[in-house]
């Protein structure tokens, strides 16, 4: 199955979330998915060393969701074997104030993986056309010029050799009530738990809102959105790394030749 098409948004199509089951396994059975996610980790950690290697070209993973929808997880279990030394996992928190007083691709651009990296956002600019939507914190007529603005700088990426993909994590309300449940039962979990996150649950329909436009008006040839279901998170884990695997073997980056010859040298 080709997982790239399947979970693809097609650039142009509009997105109603009701319509993606958040409980899809893809045709995939939980007992079969441990091993094909360690062999998939195993060849992404091959093909992470030609990237690096070849240092022509950049990859860019972008993960949205709901609260609980599995950020971080999709992080540590798909990214696991790659190299700390070419991988970098940048998580967008409120702005500071410095990043305020520039426009607000400013922050995220710094944050861009350089060539032979592997870049990973934990939310990233998309939040300037969500949260910042939902919470009116700009007038419509801000936000609302953002889309164009985020495909035009998401298409000078892919321009200079950067491969952007975008996932969002879909999960149900249900199963978002039940994860936070579990955060409060379980004490190594805790942490993660924040009053927002009841206020935020609130506001379910209108990111719903938020979110389907963002899909539907920024999936681009040159940046696309896949819309992961992560009710299981088995399934979550398998999605991205086969999509992230198959846009590798598109890719084909390669070791570069030596500059020398080996049989010359004597150790």
């Amino acid at each position: 199955m080709n997982f790239s098409k399947r979970f693809l948004v097609k650039p142009g199509t509009r997105v109603r979330l009701a319509d993606f089951d958040p409980d899809d396994t893809a045709g995939a059975h939980k007992h079969d998915v441990k091993k094909q996610l360690e062999e998939n980790v195993a060849k992404l950690a091959k093909w992470h060393d030609r990237l690096y290697a070849e240092n022509r070209r950049a990859v860019l993973l972008i993960l949205q969701g709901m609260d609980t929808s599995g950020k971080d997880g999709t992080v540590a279990h798909v990214m696991s074997g790659l190299n700390p030394q070419g991988c970098r996992v940048t998580s967008f928190k409120q702005p500071s104030a410095l990043e305020l007083r520039h426009d607000f691709l400013w922050r995220v651009h710094h944050a861009v993986p350089a060539r032979g990296e592997i870049g990973i956002f934990n939310r990233s600019h998309y939040e300037d056309v969500l949260i910042v939507r939902v919470h009116k914190l700009v007038p419509p007529n801000v936000w609302s010029r953002r889309y164009e603005q985020i495909n035009a700088f998401e298409r000078i990426l892919a321009g200079n050799g950067v491969t952007v993909l975008k996932f969002f994590l879909h999960i149900s309300k249900r199963e978002q009530l039940e994860r936070l449940r579990a955060r409060l039962d379980d004490r190594t979990k805790l942490w993660k738990f924040s009053p927002d996150d009841v206020r935020e649950r609130k506001l379910w329909k209108q990111y719903v809102a938020a979110y389907e436009d963002a899909l539907s008006r920024c999936s681009t040839e040159a940046a696309p959105w896949f819309i992961i279901p992560a009710n299981k998170k088995w399934v979550r884990n398998l999605a991205v790394s086969q999509i992230l695997l198959e846009t590798f073997e598109r890719l084909q980056p390669k070791f570069p030749r030596p500059r020398i010859d080996p049989k010359s040298f004597r150790l």
